[in-house]
């Protein structure tokens, strides 16, 4: 059942990006924001460009200027905000305001892609904001102000992006593998010129630097993004943003595991309500994968 694979898909990009956070802030030690995305936007297009390659896919671009749009928003924007919230700030609470993303995807998807808010998605969404409160309190806007403003433009980009995503999946058929290449290449674009003209970029050759962007280019961006593709193409984009929920439980577990910052009694209690969004919305999707299953069973020649 395409939503079952979705679903492990979520989990295995849970673990990706969940431990990406930490990465990336290591790395930010050793390279300045642009500088960092820059190289990670190249090395992750071309390490997608060769999968293609050996898969045998077309390399063709699809359509030019939506396959860019998708690429600025959800991958070139989206990973430069990233980067500088967490350059800017720790690797805690306020980068998980990225994770407002599935809220914004919610109130997007209702006028840009006629997306219905059934009333288990409601309750979803309701449940998911409820824990990701839980996890962010409390969050001082008094202090790091400018990186939760960093996180929350990286929100904004990715909700933004995965709308356009949805509405040019709807209309082109695309390889999945080229397509995410494509992406990242137009995405890293505007990236490299910022980087090549910002005064002030520098870059650190050390052991740990390698050993951080070999993760971040490979698991972390080029693997993560096709995942997250393959998951957009399956559910719907509320579905897919409320699924991702489990990526901020993993990075604070990983937190707590590799530097030792234990989470309190409401951190817990958001990682539960998350969890239980997640639930929620997988049981639906698969009951709407049944029903849709079903009818197109009693039609006859229903592709």
């Amino acid at each position: 059942m395409k939503n079952r694979a979705a679903y492990i898909a979520i989990g295995a990009l849970a673990l990706l990006w969940g431990y990406n956070w930490v990465v990336i802030k290591v790395a930010t030690g050793d390279a300045s924001p642009f500088v960092l995305v820059a190289i990670r936007m190249i090395l992750g297009a071309s390490v997608l460009f060769a999968l293609s390659a050996l898969a045998r896919k077309p390399l063709k671009s699809p359509p030019v200027g939506p396959t860019a749009l998708i690429g600025v928003c959800q991958v070139g924007l989206m990973t430069t905000f990233q980067t500088l919230a967490l350059a800017t700030g720790g690797a805690g609470k306020t980068t998980l305001l990225v994770y407002t993303f599935p809220f914004w995807i919610a109130l997007l998807s209702i006028s840009m892609l006629d997306e219905r808010l059934t009333r288990v998605r409601i309750i979803t969404v309701i449940v998911a904001a409820a824990g990701l409160g839980f996890v962010l309190y409390p969050l001082d806007f008094s202090h790091g102000f400018l990186s939760k403003a960093f996180a929350l433009a990286s929100a904004l980009s990715w909700a933004f992006g995965s709308i356009f995503t949805k509405r040019f999946r709807a209309k082109h058929h695309v390889e999945l593998l080229p397509f995410t290449a494509w992406q990242m290449a137009y995405g890293a674009v505007p990236i490299v010129i910022v980087a090549l003209f910002v005064p002030g970029g520098y870059v650190h050759v050390t052991p740990v630097f390698l050993a951080a962007l070999a993760y971040i280019v490979i698991p972390g961006t080029a693997v993560a993004f096709w995942l997250w593709f393959f998951i957009m193409e399956r559910l719907s984009a509320t579905g897919a943003g409320v699924a991702s929920l489990l990526t901020p439980v993993v990075t604070v577990l990983l937190a707590w595991l590799q530097l030792h910052e234990a989470p309190g009694a409401t951190e817990l209690i958001g990682m539960a309500l998350i969890v239980a969004a997640l639930l929620i919305n997988s049981i639906e999707a698969d009951a709407t994968s049944r029903v849709s299953g079903a009818g197109a069973a009693r039609t006859p020649g229903t592709p």
